[in-house]
């Protein structure tokens, strides 16, 4: 992955390319991916990083999702669980199977929860990865070391899949290159070209140096999550919303709030949501919150009441209570639902996607989750090819490895620790700038590690060197640095509760 590269490949393209995609999130990435990978010369522009927005940002689990079952979408949760399944051997890596106990206080609640995994194992069919079990009071204590025991009678253990949301996007935006294709991040679209009252390419700019390029295409995909609305109004003025949105808040603890390696599950708090706590990385990972939102920020902000929700729920989960002062980050992700009728309330929103055609062909796909980012792909560049004329090619991502890059720096002594409350090294700093396509403080901090996430008062203490770093990689001046640790700073104050 290499951004002058990539651009210079614009500049020396005289034909059309077959397929543009307008959005580097999970989805953006999966249809670049599906496209390129059976052969279609494909080009992806994202307007700021990739996995900027919602698709870093989330629980860190692929799954089924426990809570449609109880819906009763049995279609969402088998088709996620497939695509689970798909992931763990495609990105063994990235992808890992995790167990999860859900704590009960009755003997009808460890049937009733009991039953229910049980079909939910039943539904993964072959791509299971492991039979639920029934614990009793003394087992599930050993399996949550710190787990509240007033009122406990037993729990349900069962398992599920857990993956670094941002660190599979790279991975992807890889694995487009690897087959032919390009990739672009901070390279936003700016108009869409139209010929006969047709979409056939776009104006996009090159964020870092202000040139235009008129880049044309025989389909173009709108992949851009919450942001998907802004695009299609591109195309009809005045389009109506096609989206509503959720909030989703996370806090992120010490690894000693949940010291084994089991993750919790909370099916119904007393709102009804559903709450995990989770190992992830070193840490604990509490979420999440399903909060209405009126609009999707590129940044959105856990709100206080967000985290008041998770402590005290957490606090009522574990022995050890956590306080504000045991956070260690807080951060927020919008999800693009599909709109349903007013006075739905989001949590009850499907989380399926849907794919429309606008008279002007402009394909764009929105709503679903990371899980199943990889059949979404597959039937929105199925739409695509079928809008631009293309050749029909056959799918190929299902049984596509997802490999990491294989880079070995020519310094010596990379080894030593960034901070020492993080595993982070200089050599993982110099992996993203010369193979991850990092340009920025955040890139870093954010995405190629995740060391804003996990703690925000070590990666502030990271910035004045990780910025030192990257100026001599990218050739910038001393006051770009500044600028860059000073954008972060006032970035990284957003993570505190």
């Amino acid at each position: 992955m290499n951004r002058e590269w990539a651009i210079a490949q614009l500049d020396a393209r005289g034909a059309p390319w077959d397929l543009i995609v307008i959005g580097g999130g999970a989805t953006g990435l999966g249809v670049a991916l599906d496209a390129a990978s059976r052969g279609y010369r494909t080009l992806l522009l994202e307007a700021h990083d990739f996995a900027k927005a919602t698709s870093s940002r989330s629980t860190k689990l692929i799954h089924g999702g426990v809570r449609y079952l109880k819906q009763g979408n049995l279609s969402l949760v088998r088709e996620a669980l497939r695509e689970r399944g798909l992931l763990l051997r495609n990105a063994p890596d990235l992808v890992h199977p995790l167990n999860f106990v859900i704590p009960v206080s009755s003997w009808f609640e460890k049937c009733f929860y009991g039953v229910g995994l049980t079909c939910y194992d039943a539904l993964s069919g072959s791509l299971s990865l492991g039979a639920t079990c029934w614990l009793n009071r003394e087992q599930t204590l050993r399996e949550v070391p710190n787990l509240n025991a007033t009122g406990l009678a037993g729990g349900i253990r069962y398992v599920d899949g857990q993956f670094d949301d941002a660190g599979l996007a790279i991975r992807l935006a890889r694995a487009i290159f690897l087959h032919s294709g390009v990739a672009l991040n901070y390279f936003p679209v700016r108009s869409l070209l139209k010929q006969n009252g047709r979409t056939v390419g776009v104006i996009a700019e090159d964020a870092e140096t202000g040139q235009s390029y008129e880049l044309s295409a025989r389909a173009v995909i709108n992949a851009t999550g919450v942001f998907s609305d802004a695009i299609r109004r591109m195309d009809v003025p005045g389009a109506a919303a096609s989206l509503s949105f959720s909030q989703g808040a996370h806090v992120v603890l010490d690894r000693s709030f949940l010291p084994g390696g089991t993750a919790l599950m909370i099916p119904k708090t007393k709102d009804g949501r559903v709450l995990f706590a989770i190992p992830w990385q070193g840490h604990t990972l509490v979420g999440t919150t399903d909060t209405p939102v009126h609009e999707a920020l590129l940044e959105p902000r856990p709100l206080a009441e967000e985290i008041r929700f998770l402590l005290e729920h957490a606090g009522e989960l574990l022995q050890r209570k956590p306080v504000t002062a045991d956070v260690r980050s807080c951060f927020a992700g919008v999800r693009p639902l599909l709109k349903a009728a007013p006075g739905v309330a989001t949590a009850k929103l499907s989380r399926e996607h849907g794919l429309t055609v606008s008279d002007s062909g402009l394909v764009s796909i929105s709503g679903g989750k990371w899980t199943s980012y990889r059949f979404m792909a597959e039937e929105t560049v199925d739409c695509a090819a079928r809008q631009g004329a293309l050749e029909a090619r056959s799918c190929r991502t299902r049984d596509l490895p997802l490999r990491a890059a294989e880079w070995i720096p020519t310094e010596s002594a990379l080894d030593g620790p960034l901070h020492p409350r993080l595993p982070y090294r200089v050599f993982d700093v110099l992996r993203s700038i010369e193979v991850e396509m990092a340009r920025t403080l955040e890139d870093v901090l954010s995405r190629r590690t995740r060391a804003l996430f996990l703690d925000v008062g070590a990666s502030l203490e990271m910035a004045e060197p990780v910025a030192e770093i990257l100026r001599s990689r990218l050739v910038k001046t001393e006051a770009w640095k500044q600028d860059q640790v000073a954008t972060f700073r006032a970035l990284a104050r957003q993570y505190l509760p």
